[in-house]
């Protein structure tokens, strides 16, 4: 798990050294074991080790004649990959040495023997011509920016470090912006910063003297989609998700340093913990958030399911001061805005486990393919009796001046490229957009500013072909989302008692908006980023209703946005606390 960046340049231009130094020091904290160099006629790249798979050997650039690779990832099939080469091939014992192999094997369709998370730069030197491939996994759970600029293309693990190097542009597209308030991600490639983008989940681009040539595609569920039995049973299906999830918890274990679970309570995380204790994962280290204010908490159940198979569990109570403190430290790791309020329990929780542990595994991705959320109900419901489709509502509403439905247009175009209906559209529409967009850049930004990797079994090859293509029945039954993993998880770990009722986990940010609203609101009122889309008086009056119905999740926006664009455009420090950082003269 590392950070990387470099460059291609056009012929007759070199790499810029002091700019690949920016971007280098701008990831330090994805890889603060070492880093790796490789410096060509036309290109270049910079590597940031976080050392988790053979710590002594697996230095990286990995080099073979005139070809190098560089990654971010975990390749989970390393020992199948290993298997189809002569053993005396490799140098390392690394996971990501092997893809620079079976690219100078396979050619740039390489990445369909990947099983993994991943983000990849190769790059080869031949004839005086330098041809660069990136790579990015199929879900999406690593990620890779790139921004094209008068003397090739840039890229890196974080838009962030594009901005340090000089590639893109500190401003604020409008219509991200519009869709980071009503949405709270963004969408497609483009990202909020001029001029930088996001290669796509599964995207590998060919690059060719600084010119992208080709451009192809992984999805993953073209890959997981298969032909079910008509007449599948329900022990048939347990039986086949038991040997996914299995396999997949097995490969995640896998690691020379020493690992743990965030535990919220949940079905997904308790799923997951299941796996790791049937295959004998001795004393699992797990942690749990609970929060000083608030009514929802399940800290207690975790704790108890943890105690069953004998965990060494820690509880991290995160309080208001706690938050006001570090926030604006929790929202200047998000660089690519996703202004998702577990980002505050995510960044506390990697503090603390990144004392023990260096790779945390985390229960993303079991929502989307299992079929949890409420808004999958709702869309199976024929309109006359209240269904409707997902993301029909922004957090402002009308609220936003000029906006209209156009915020929505990312999504109305993913819907229609999609080519579903039903229950499996708006999986894939959440899966393409939501998960890589918010979910996983939340859970990779918060870990990875604390140098931790997080792990997502459930976003694995072999599970989404366990799951993507069963009936419906399958996933939503009596009422209940997830269904076969909630009936998996009660012969496998029972005392997590998978179908009573969930008191649900989230985060007080209306109380705590509403008790500092007479300070809070006007400092973010003020704020010029703010003013564009919203009077004053009509920010205050958020703030002081924070604990109304719709206003926390409006409020916790504008303020999240407030302190991101103070950071990330008009460059202010965020090693202050919430007031000062809000106060200070640019």
């Amino acid at each position: 798990m590392c950070g990387i960046a470099g460059l291609s340049c056009l012929p007759g231009k070199a790499p810029d050294q002091a700019a690949l130094e920016r971007m280098s020091a701008a990831i330090f904290h994805r890889g603060p074991d070492g880093e790796g160099r490789l410096d060509l006629t036309g290109a270049a790249l910079r590597h940031r080790r976080l050392s988790i798979v053979d710590i002594a050997g697996g230095t990286q650039p990995f080099r073979v004649g005139n070809a190098a690779l560089i990654a971010n990832g975990e390749i989970y099939n390393d020992p199948d990959i290993r298997s189809t080469f002569p053993a005396d091939r490799f140098q390392t014992r690394s996971d990501c040495e092997p893809p620079l192999h079976l690219w100078l094997r396979d050619g740039t369709g390489y990445t369909h023997e990947l099983r993994g998370m991943y983000a990849i730069a190769a790059v080869e030197n031949e004839q005086g011509q330098h041809e660069m491939l990136l790579s990015r996994d199929p879900f999406g759970i690593k990620p890779l920016y790139i921004a094209e600029y008068e003397g090739g293309i840039a890229f890196a693990s974080e838009a962030q470090a594009l901005l340090a190097g000089g590639f893109g542009v500190r401003r604020v597209r409008s219509k991200a912006r519009n869709e980071l308030l009503q949405l709270q991600f963004t969408t497609g490639q483009k990202t909020v910063f001029p001029g930088i983008r996001r290669l796509l989940p599964g995207e590998t681009l060919r690059i060719v003297d600084g010119r992208i040539v080709e451009s192809r595609r992984r999805h993953a569920l073209q890959e997981a989609t298969e032909t079910i039995p008509a007449d599948l049973t329900d022990e048939q299906a347990l039986r086949r998700l038991d040997a996914a999830l299995t396999d997949s918890v097995h490969a995640h274990l896998r690691a020379d340093v020493p690992l743990g679970l965030f535990l919220s309570g949940g079905i997904d995380s308790s799923a997951i913990l299941a796996a790791a204790h049937k295959l004998g994962l001795p004393r699992p280290m797990t942690w749990t958030a609970r929060f000083d204010t608030g009514k929802a908490d399940e800290s207690t159940d975790a704790a108890a399911l943890a105690a069953s198979v004998g965990a060494d569990h820690h509880v991290l109570t995160v309080t208001e001061a706690m938050v006001w403190s570090h926030l604006p430290a929790i929202v200047a790791c998000m660089d690519d805005p996703a202004a998702d309020y577990a980002i505050i329990p995510t960044w506390f929780l990697a503090q603390e486990a990144r004392k023990d542990v260096t790779v945390i595994l985390s229960g993303e991705g079991g929502d989307e393919l299992f079929a949890g959320y409420g808004r999958y109900r709702r869309a199976m419901k024929p309109w006359w009796r209240g269904g409707r489709g997902p993301w029909r509502s922004g957090t402002f509403g009308r609220c936003v001046p000029g906006q209209g439905r156009q915020w929505r247009a990312g999504l109305a175009a993913m819907e229609l490229s999609q080519r579903l209906t039903g229950l499996p559209a708006v999986q894939a529409l959440d899966i393409a957009e939501w998960l890589p967009n918010d979910l996983l850049l939340k859970l990779d930004r918060c870990l990875m500013a604390h140098s931790a990797e997080g792990r997502t079994p459930l976003l694995d090859p072999v599970v989404a072909k366990a799951v993507w293509s069963l009936p419906d029945h399958f996933k939503v039954r009596d009422g209940y989302g997830k269904w076969l993993l909630r009936r998996w998880l009660q012969d496998a770990l029972p005392q997590a008692k998978p179908f009573a009722p969930k008191q649900g986990f989230t985060v007080p940010v209306g109380p705590w908006i509403e008790k500092q609203s007479q300070r809070l609101g006007p400092l973010v009122a003020q704020q010029s980023c703010i003013q564009d889309v919203m009077a004053p008086q009509n920010v205050e009056r958020i703030f002081s209703t924070a604990t109304q119905r719709g206003h926390a999740l409006q409020a916790w926006t504008l303020l999240f946005y407030a302190l991101w664009f103070r950071h990330h455009v008009e460059g202010i420090p965020a090693d202050g606390d919430v007031f000062e950082t809000l106060s200070r003269a640019r």
